[in-house]
């Protein structure tokens, strides 16, 4: 077994070859994954020490299910969840299930390493006495509402209560990946 093994579960080919790249060159041994039934395969056969889960992975898979499955079959293991579509409640979660930590993308792997470093709770973490703005509160319910719609900007408009174009238009200024 690897002194350090990652398992990538990322349902993005080009960002997952770049993670993997840059892994593999810190001296980690590279999994890929780009579905809970790779990951689950992998599993039979390697023992990874950490993994990277994408929070959101293709159809309606959810990355929080490959958190359950990676930290039921070794607790000890280190994830760290990351993901474009960011919110406290997916964060909350993923900690509850046994990720050690929660990033948004863009993350690099400076930053992932750091989150696999960074295990325990600090009391040092700064507490800033600026309010979530209006602005980041209205955009993460539009993100919330459209991860409920399955990205259906209509419904997600009607759900909201605005016009539809308004939605779009807002939609431009913040790009989704």
């Amino acid at each position: 077994m690897a002194e350090r093994q990652l398992l990538v579960v990322e349902d993005d080919e080009a960002f997952a070859r770049a993670l993997c790249r840059s892994f593999a060159r810190r001296g980690y041994e590279v999994l890929h994954a780009a579905d809970i039934e790779q990951m689950l395969a992998l599993l039979k056969s390697h023992h990874p020490t950490h993994a990277v889960v994408d929070l959101k992975l293709s159809g309606k898979e959810s990355g929080l299910a490959c958190v359950t499955a990676l930290h039921a079959f070794d607790p000890a293991m280190l994830i760290v969840v990351l993901t474009g579509f960011a919110s406290i409640n997916t964060a909350v979660e993923a900690i509850k299930l046994g990720a050690c930590q929660y990033l948004s993308k863009p993350s690099n792997t400076d930053d992932i390493e750091a989150a696999f470093g960074h295990v325990a709770g600090t009391q040092e973490v700064e507490i800033t006495n600026r309010a979530t703005s209006i602005k980041n509160l209205e955009w993460e319910r539009i993100h919330e509402t459209l991860v409920e719609t399955d990205f259906n900007i209509s419904e997600t408009a009607r759900r909201l209560g605005m016009h539809r174009r308004t939605l779009a238009r807002k939609l431009e200024k913040q790009r989704i990946k």
